[in-house]
């Protein structure tokens, strides 16, 4: 009996309270569950449609960080592993980021008809200002893989101003040359789309040992209803034309150059290193990690990504920073053995032992080559 009576004063007192409670707790999770999928947008642009994916108000004094993905993927399967890493989610909440898809490459894009003059690597790089323009952004920090790097390098080189930093994974600058016209050409002979690009998204050593990311990717593709629209914009790619980087002409904000190990534009990043502003410029060589380092190493990238960051004066939780500092410190042996393994005489050079003495970040005006 007094428990009953007990019960009964319990749920009869604070009925409001309870339900307030559970509103105002069912509507941070309704908000965070749209946070994380993001809100999508078709933005107008002189060379037609953009599909992008918000996360984030969009109202932040800080820099958007802008995605580009690359040619054979989408925005979801470059990047998703990569931003919804832990510790990256704990580095990028304080800022806004719009994840970019080429035209015809988003998830559902409907196939284009036969005929379709599609964009090139030029007209996609104006595009990119639209969605800055769109979203009245003041600044940006891009994020390239592959085709998208070089995308993100162009617009970088035409809007210097808007630009404050940039990470480039895989990026050739360089028009292709003849013997890689004439590879190509009997490439397409012998192999089907699906396995040319997986030969340019993945190093041999994944594709001979036909890893489960290999084989995911491999079925993605082969599956994907708007395959030609992939189809046009490999070509789009393949007919890049020569950036012309060199060091009186070369990218004005920091950069960091990001490679795995026997990738296959690991050759094209090294010499795109050697030709960009030594002092504003980090080059990052990472073990094990193939073809997609965003996707292979997560880990790894998300340190390196939070001392960029840094080095251009962002703050970041000191929690985070202690913990990526700790697990750093244990590679910084191999760091430094291995860091001149591509070209030992680059005395410009310097590893992250180097630069995080007495647990300072080291400053994007130092060269970093490491190899994780």
């Amino acid at each position: 009996m007094t428990t009953e009576m007990h019960e009964v004063s319990v749920t009869e007192d604070k009925p409001l309270l309870t339900s307030q409670q559970d509103t105002a707790k069912e509507a941070e999770i309704a908000a965070r569950i749209l946070l994380d999928q993001g809100k999508e947008h078709e933005i107008e642009t002189p060379h037609g449609l953009l599909h992008v994916t918000l996360h984030g108000t969009g109202i932040t004094r800080r820099p958007a960080i802008l995605t580009f993905h690359d040619v054979g993927t989408d925005s979801k399967s470059c990047f998703t592993t990569f931003f919804k890493f832990h510790e990256m989610e704990e580095i990028v909440k304080n800022f806004t980021v719009v994840h970019i898809d080429a035209p015809g490459q988003e998830e559902g894009a409907a196939p284009y008809p036969a005929g379709y003059q599609y964009a090139s690597m030029d007209q996609l790089a104006e595009m990119i200002k639209s969605v800055v323009q769109y979203f009245n952004f003041r600044s940006v920090i891009g994020v390239g893989v592959g085709a998208g790097a070089y995308v993100m390098a162009k617009f970088t080189m035409d809007n210097p101003h808007t630009v404050e930093g940039l990470v480039l994974i895989n990026i050739d600058p360089n028009a292709r040359g003849w013997m890689e016209w004439a590879a190509q050409k009997i490439s397409l002979l012998a192999s089907c789309l699906a396995e040319q690009l997986i030969c340019h998204l993945f190093s041999q050593k994944e594709i001979t040992g036909n890893t489960d990311l290999v084989q995911s990717h491999r079925e993605r593709i082969s599956n994907a209803p708007n395959l030609v629209n992939m189809e046009l914009f490999w070509k789009s790619f393949n007919s890049r034309r020569d950036l012309n980087i060199d060091r009186n002409n070369t990218l004005k904000c920091p950069v960091m150059l990001v490679v795995g190990d026997h990738a296959p534009y690991e050759e094209a990043v090294v010499e795109c290193n050697c030709k960009l502003d030594p002092t504003s410029t980090s080059f990052l060589k990472m073990a094990d990690a193939g073809g997609m380092p965003q996707l292979n190493q997560p880990s790894k990238l998300t340190e390196a990504f939070k001392y960029f960051i840094q080095g251009m004066g962002y703050n970041i939780s000191h929690n985070l920073a202690s913990s990526c500092m700790t697990r750093l410190s244990r590679s910084r042996t191999t760091s430094l053995s291995s860091s001149y393994s591509i070209d030992g005489s680059r005395s410009r050079s310097r590893t992250l032992s180097q630069g995080s003495q007495d647990n300072l970040p080291p400053s994007p005006s130092n060269t970093m080559e490491v190899s994780c």
